[in-house]
């Protein structure tokens, strides 16, 4: 594994993943201390206290994308695991088994190398109760049975091998739709004074933290809630984020295609607008940057269709999300698109 300050691991997330600042900062260091611990731990051959990670944010924000690059930053094994098919199994302890075996999978087979690696449960809040009734039984029989595991036990599988969970960490992640409201009801702090911009920080930063209490009211259980002692949100995507979701990461979607069209010796320039556009449809769909990559994906497809058999054609633009492309270094009855102003 590799062991890098929380600076290093932010450098390292902002290449991938592009806004959560805050966010970023707080997986960092949750990462930096618990491998810390390990290490300390190890050296005076006692228990690790683990401080797993909730991250709470509306959909398609990165969460899992957050996760991953983190696991790459740091080189260990990385498996996504999803709450929701977890409450639907009627063998919970048999499906959390098979996620611990994929994380082996993911190292290699070396138990040792899985033993620190990284776990992330998605949709968490889909364990509490619908429409405000009681806790279902399926969703509170699943976080039981996810207790054991998130602090530490060594778990039997199938192959009748062992893994010890005492050193992986484990991250959850949720929208938590709702939770504004119990925040707006339970937090009220007041009580200090707001006569200069500290204090308001102070108090704003009181009003905006989650609290146990409010997992509990939003129907996790407190022994749950209790193994995610960190709570970092991720805000949802502005118009110009998604913007830059398609353009500055290392891995964005433009450079993909822009890679593709290269190597079919063709420059793919796509004007501002279309960018633009994207974004705002993407907006509209409301499930933040997951809708991204199928709009980019249809604006792309006659361009992928109609290239490899036009080796004459050198570049192709598009200046507009409804308008066709020009294809430049053949005529437009060559490629059969008409050209654009």
């Amino acid at each position: 594994m590799n062991q890098q300050t929380p600076s290093q691991i932010v450098k390292f997330l902002d290449q991938h993943v592009v806004g959560q600042e805050d966010a970023k900062k707080q997986l960092a260091v949750a990462v930096y201390a618990h491998f810390k611990k390990i290490a300390l731990a190890k050296a005076a051959d006692s228990a690790i206290v683990k401080s797993n990670v909730l991250l709470i944010g509306p959909t398609g924000t990165g969460k899992t994308l957050l996760c991953e690059t983190l696991s790459k930053a740091l080189g260990v094994p990385f498996v996504t695991a999803n709450a929701t098919s977890l409450a639907q199994s009627e063998f919970v302890n048999e499906e959390i088994e098979a996620i611990l075996q994929r994380l082996i999978d993911k190292a290699d087979g070396d138990i040792e190398r899985a033993q620190r690696g990284i776990v992330f449960i998605d949709e968490i809040d889909k364990l509490k109760a619908i429409s405000g009734q009681s806790r279902s039984a399926a969703g509170e029989s699943v976080q039981h049975a996810l207790l054991k595991i998130m602090e530490s036990a060594p778990v039997k599988l199938k192959s009748a091998r062992h893994i010890d969970t005492t050193h992986i960490l484990f991250i959850c992640g949720g929208a938590f739709v709702g939770l504004d409201e119990i925040l707006a009801k339970s937090h009220s702090f007041g009580f200090i004074s707001t006569a200069d911009d500290d204090n308001q920080k102070v108090l704003d930063l009181l009003n905006a933290r989650v609290k146990p209490t409010d997992l509990f009211e939003y129907g996790l259980i407190p022994e749950f809630a209790g193994r995610l002692p960190i709570v970092a949100r991720l805000e949802s995507l502005s118009r110009a984020t998604l913007i830059r979701i398609m353009i500055e990461p290392r891995n964005s979607i433009f450079n993909q295609f822009r890679e593709i069209l290269r190597n079919e010796g063709v420059e793919l320039k796509i004007e501002p607008l279309v960018f633009e556009q994207i974004a705002d449809l993407a907006m509209e769909y409301k499930v933040g940057a997951r809708s991204l990559r199928g709009i980019f994906e249809e604006l792309l497809t006659p361009a992928l269709y109609l290239v490899p058999d036009h080796p004459e054609v050198r570049q192709v633009v598009f200046a507009s999300l409804f308008d066709n492309a020009r294809y430049l270094g053949a005529s437009a009855s060559q490629v059969g698109v008409a050209k654009t102003a």
